[in-house]
């Protein structure tokens, strides 16, 4: 297992909507196929066509955006009865759409709905970066959950966490820039919500989340490989 909770061979370790997967996969090619159907279906697809559709039928802007957040919020639904449990980054996709849908409804105004995605990704970023001041950083827990404490491949996580000051220098670095990361895309997403119509600052926001995803998932296995080599070749010169 490597610093960034993929295994040796380089597989990434999965991604999710707004931010970095905190869930088991789902075994079998079979059941990762379905959850990327899934994704593709409720976080992206469904919501744009509902607007389209919403519009076309005479409701107004922020009526439209509302109720074409309801299909994330179906799709997070779907995970709490498949994982009889509500992760912190399904709550805060929750979270994000009853604020959003609340301060449109309030306002009126479709750009306060639009950040509604924001509002997950820069708390996750925030607790990403606030937790390198903790024992151990969030990428870190996230990949040793991934993995399962109680497996082989965990309990060797746990040891060379205890163990290789290394490996624990990989995991913070890896925390900060996904942290990093994901409050540009927040901020990024704020920007374009005021400089974009509402449609295109729609289709942008759902597409963002996983170029961003997939850019820093690029970045960790590249970034583990580099320093795994580069620490192999220090062991054989040594």
């Amino acid at each position: 297992m490597s610093e960034d909770g993929q295994r040796p061979d380089g597989d990434p370790a999965p991604t999710g909507n707004s931010s970095p997967a905190e869930k088991p996969a789902p075994s079998g090619r079979g059941g990762q196929l379905r959850s990327v159907i899934k994704i593709a279906l409720l976080d992206v697809a469904a919501p744009l066509l509902a607007y389209r559709l919403f519009k076309s039928a005479g409701l107004s802007t922020v009526s439209a955006l509302i109720l074409s957040g309801v299909f994330p919020a179906i799709g997070v639904i779907i995970d709490v009865i498949q994982h009889r449990r509500l992760d912190a980054v399904g709550a805060l996709v929750l979270a994000g759409i009853i604020a959003g849908s609340i301060v449109g409804l309030v306002s009126g105004n479709p750009r306060l709905v639009l950040p509604e995605g924001s509002v997950p990704t820069g708390i996750f970023g925030l607790v990403a970066l606030g937790s390198l001041l903790t024992a151990r950083p969030l990428m870190y827990r996230i990949a040793l959950e991934f993995t399962g404490p109680g497996s082989a491949q965990g309990q060797e996580m746990t040891g060379l966490w205890s163990k290789h000051h290394e490996f624990r220098h990989l995991f913070r670095v890896i925390t900060a820039v996904w942290g990093a990361g994901f409050l540009v895309e927040a901020a990024l997403r704020v920007v374009i919500v005021e400089n974009t119509s509402t449609g295109t600052a729609l289709a942008i926001s759902k597409v963002m989340p996983f170029v961003v995803a997939g850019i820093l998932a690029a970045w960790t296995a590249a970034y583990g490989t580099y320093q795994r080599r580069k620490n192999e070749g220090r062991t054989q010169t040594g």
